[in-house]
């Protein structure tokens, strides 16, 4: 789903390429390297572990930047907090472990004819849905 989101496009139209920070540069590289949804408050500690000095509200102020123009993921944790990760362009789905935040992107063609069914039933076009599926992955099951 990334580049779905309705803060991805401005006036219908997706928004420009992002201008490459020191910032920017840190926060895409750690995500780069896993595929787990991670919150800000995450992201800015994995960065101060790694000897990087960005405040939190750059971390913020980062994120939504990078989801905005399309480069991010993002879902609603089971508290409400944001939780973002890097993930590959179309219209997808996510699996995620509630344990350790593992996330597996899935399509859902039955998903699909279900919400383009839906929809047509009660007169709607032009929808627009998203999915996360919530769980516990092999490996923390067998914990």
């Amino acid at each position: 789903m990334c580049g779905e989101f309705p803060a991805a496009q401005e006036g219908g139209v997706v928004a420009a390429p992002l201008r490459q920070t020191r910032q920017r540069a840190a926060i895409a590289d750690l995500l780069s390297r896993t595929d787990h949804f991670r919150t800000a408050s995450q992201i800015h500690d994995d960065l101060r572990h790694q000897g990087e000095h960005i405040g939190l509200t750059t971390v913020y102020r980062t994120l939504l930047m990078m989801a905005n123009a399309g480069q991010l993921d993002l879902i609603r944790t089971g508290d409400g907090e944001t939780a973002y990760r890097r993930c590959s362009m179309g219209h997808h789905h996510h699996l995620v472990c509630r344990d350790c935040g593992r996330t597996v992107e899935v399509e859902g063609p039955a998903i699909e004819r279900w919400t383009n069914h839906v929809a047509n039933q009660h007169g709607f076009s032009d929808v627009q849905h998203h999915v996360e599926i919530f769980g516990r992955c092999s490996s923390c099951a067998d914990r």
